[in-house]
């Protein structure tokens, strides 16, 4: 796919994808949704790339879902938008993906449902994401940081709900993903007033991992996501994930079952031999994912 919305690169086994209509304060249209997606599955099978970053160009993160999308079905409604009488596949226009299906017909990484839906299928992408939020992440914005498995952001970062304000609900899991990450009370403020916060209160609640200076945020999530990339095994990193995830849907015994079943392959695997030796033999690692 050629990219008209978003710049793709990546060296040194990270990965950087960077959200592109910087005088739109990045804001999210059907095109970026494609366009992130095709990005992240291309970097998920790239074997040399082994930690993804998600960011923003310009002063913005991401604004949300472009109001110029938003103002069509205001004044048109949803039977009038692309000649649909449908609200979901409505909303999979204004989302940019169509079905679970078109997601990914071929659940490429065997995971549950819960994992291939409009947004959660960062989650089901075997590579840890980041984010590194440069500016203000409001409404979709602010979910798509929440897919991320990790969150650093900017002193200058601002974030908001913003559904509320513009008469909508929940949107798209964030009524799972925001209590599961900044607790029940936390999560209910920010929905129900849609105030916007500041990146110290962010970092507070739990809704970040660290708040680091302008102008070295993207060399330090940098050099974060390439120790990660060349000093951990990218096996144990695709199957953490995987664990962490599945979890919230597991009992205590479940998921315990299911580590003693990982460990056994992974005392059997490349990784765990070459992270031995590397040890021992006091160098870097050679780690192959296998």
């Amino acid at each position: 796919m050629a990219y008209k919305e978003i710049r793709y690169t990546a060296s040194d086994k990270v990965a950087c994808i960077t959200l592109n209509r910087p005088d739109r304060l990045n804001a999210w249209t059907p095109r970026m949704s494609l366009e992130v997606r095709d990005a992240l599955h291309t970097a998920a099978g790239d074997d040399d790339v082994c930690v993804i970053i998600l960011t923003g160009a310009g002063r913005g993160f991401c604004a949300g879902a472009d109001m110029r999308e938003l103002s069509d079905v205001s004044d048109q409604g949803l039977a009038d938008l692309n000649g649909t009488e449908d609200a979901e596949a409505a909303v999979a226009i204004l989302s940019g993906i169509q079905t679970e299906a078109a997601l990914d017909p071929a659940n490429r990484y065997a995971a549950r449902s819960d994992f291939r839906k409009r947004y959660s299928y960062l989650q089901s992408i075997p590579k840890p994401i980041i984010a590194a939020i440069n500016g203000p992440a409001a409404g979709l914005g602010l979910i798509m940081t929440l897919y991320c498995d990790i969150r650093f952001a900017s002193e200058k970062a601002k974030f908001t709900t913003a559904f509320a304000r513009r008469g909508l609900i929940a949107e798209h899991g964030i009524s799972w993903m925001l209590p599961r990450t900044v607790g029940m009370a936390n999560a209910l403020d920010l929905l129900f007033s849609a105030r916007l916060i500041d990146a110290r209160e962010a970092l507070g609640m739990g809704l970040v991992n660290r708040v680091l200076p302008e102008a070295t945020l993207m060399d330090q999530v940098m050099a974060y996501a390439t120790d990660m990339a060349t000093m951990v095994s990218p096996r144990s990193l695709g199957i953490m994930k995987k664990q962490v995830y599945d979890a919230q849907f597991q009992t205590l015994a479940e998921a315990t079952e299911l580590a003693d079943q990982q460990l056994v392959r992974s005392l059997e695997s490349e990784d765990f031999k070459e992270g031995v030796a590397h040890f021992l033999e006091k160098r870097a690692p050679k780690f192959t994912g296998r």
